[in-house]
C-alpha cells in the first residue's frame, strides 16, 4: 500500500499528540530567587547533578521569591523557590500550590539597614522614620515581626512599598531612612552607603524557611512525581557539597551573585543548607496566617486552613525518608 504524504504527516501529528499524553514534554523550568538562598541549586547546577538525577531542569533567576511564586501562577515555571510567606499569603492565587521541601533556612538573611544621617544607631530611634521593604514577601513579614519586638508601633513610623531593586537607591538617596531587605541586595547596599550604612540588631524575631514549590497539576502530570524525586535527589546532592566543599561552594555563589569572597563566605554562613520538611515551617506558617488576618492582607477565614494542606512530604520521603519529622 502506498502512503501518501498527508497520511504521514497525519499519523505523526497522531504520535506527537498521544506521546504528550504519556511523557513530560519539556524539561522542568524551575524560577530561582536570587540570592544565597538558593546556593542548593547553583551547585546542582553547576555540578550537573539534574542531569546525573536523570531529570532536566531549566533555571530562570527572579529578583524575589514571591516573582518566583507567581511564575507558578501565570504557568511560566513548573518549580519555584521562595520564602513560606510567600505561600502563606499568596495560596488563594494559586490554590494547588505544594511545597515539597525547604533548601535553606536562616534567621539573618533578612536585615533592616538604616542611615546614621538619618539619626537612627538603635531600634528606638525608627519611631518617627521612613522605612521601606518589600510588600507581600518575608522582608515585609521580617519588619512587621521586627518592630513588635521592639515594641514599637508601626503606625509611629511610615511604612513605603518598593521593588527590590528600587530600595537601595531610594536609601542612598535619602528618599527613606531604612530598609528591610534580603541578601545580597542587604550586603551591596551597606557597601553603596559605606560609614552612613548600618545593620540594626536583628534579635532572631524571625526564621525563614526558604521553600521549594510546585503545583499538584505538576506533580500528578505523566512523569511528574518522578522528575520532582529526581530534582529533589539533585539538592540533596547539593546538601552534601555544600557541607563537604565549603570552598569550591563559595566560588559558585561569588559567580552566580557577582560578589565577593568575604561577602560569600558571611552569607554562606548565615544559613542551614539541609532540605527538609520539619515542623518548625508548619508552625511558621500558622503565625503568619494569623498575623496576616490581623494585618488585613488575608481574609478571617483563611486563617482556618492548616498549613499542612500546602506541603506535599510524600515526594522527599522517597528521595530522603529522614529529611521529613512533620506531625500530623
Amino acid at each position: 500500500m502506498i502512503v501518501s504524504p498527508k497520511q504521514i504527516f497525519v499519523a505523526l501529528m497522531l504520535g506527537a499528540v498521544l506521546h504528550a499524553g504519556t511523557a513530560v514534554a519539556r524539561p522542568l523550568v524551575l524560577a530561582v530567587s536570587r540570592g544565597p538562598v538558593s546556593a542548593t541549586v547553583y551547585v546542582a547546577e553547576a555540578n550537573g547533578y539534574f542531569a546525573r538525577e536523570g531529570v532536566e531542569v531549566q533555571t530562570r533567576d527572579c529578583s524575589s521569591g514571591r516573582s518566583c511564586f507567581f511564575s507558578l501562577v501565570d504557568g511560566t515555571a513548573d518549580v519555584a523557590t521562595a520564602a513560606e510567606v510567600v505561600v502563606t499569603l499568596n495560596r488563594l492565587a494559586l490554590p494547588d500550590v505544594a511545597i515539597i521541601g525547604t533548601i535553606s533556612t536562616s534567621s539573618h538573611q533578612i536585615k533592616l539597614i538604616a542611615r546614621r544621617s538619618a539619626k537612627i544607631t538603635e531600634p528606638t530611634q525608627m519611631r518617627g522614620k521612613r522605612v521601606a521593604t518589600v510588600a507581600g514577601t518575608s522582608a515585609q513579614y521580617f519588619l512587621d515581626t521586627w518592630l513588635l519586638f521592639h515594641d514599637i508601633d508601626p503606625g509611629q513610623l511610615s511604612r513605603i512599598q518598593l521593588a527590590p531593586d528600587q530600595l537601595s537607591g531610594a536609601l542612598q538617596r535619602r528618599e527613606v531612612d531604612a530598609i528591610a531587605i534580603w541578601e545580597p541586595l542587604a550586603s551591596n547596599t551597606l557597601k553603596a552607603l559605606a560609614e552612613d550604612g548600618l545593620i540594626l540588631p536583628n534579635p532572631r524575631v524571625y526564621t525563614q524557611h526558604f521553600a521549594l514549590m510546585t503545583t499538584r497539576r505538576v506533580i500528578g502530570a505523566p512523569h511528574g512525581e518522578d522528575d520532582l524525586v529526581k530534582l529533589l535527589r539533585a539538592l540533596l546532592r547539593a546538601q552534601r557539597f555544600i557541607s563537604d566543599e565549603p570552598v569550591a561552594v563559595k566560588q559558585i555563589l561569588m559567580r552566580r551573585l557577582e560578589i565577593d569572597d568575604a561577602t560569600a563566605q558571611a552569607q554562606l554562613a548565615e544559613h542551614d543548607f539541609r532540605v527538609r520538611l520539619d515542623q518548625s515551617l508548619v508552625s511558621t506558617m500558622g503565625n503568619q496566617a494569623r498575623w496576616a488576618v490581623r494585618e488585613g492582607h488575608l481574609k478571617p477565614q483563611a486563617k482556618q486552613v492548616s498549613p499542612l494542606l500546602l506541603i506535599e512530604p510524600d515526594l522527599l520521603r522517597v528521595a530522603a525518608p529522614a529529611a521529613v519529622t512533620l506531625v500530623h
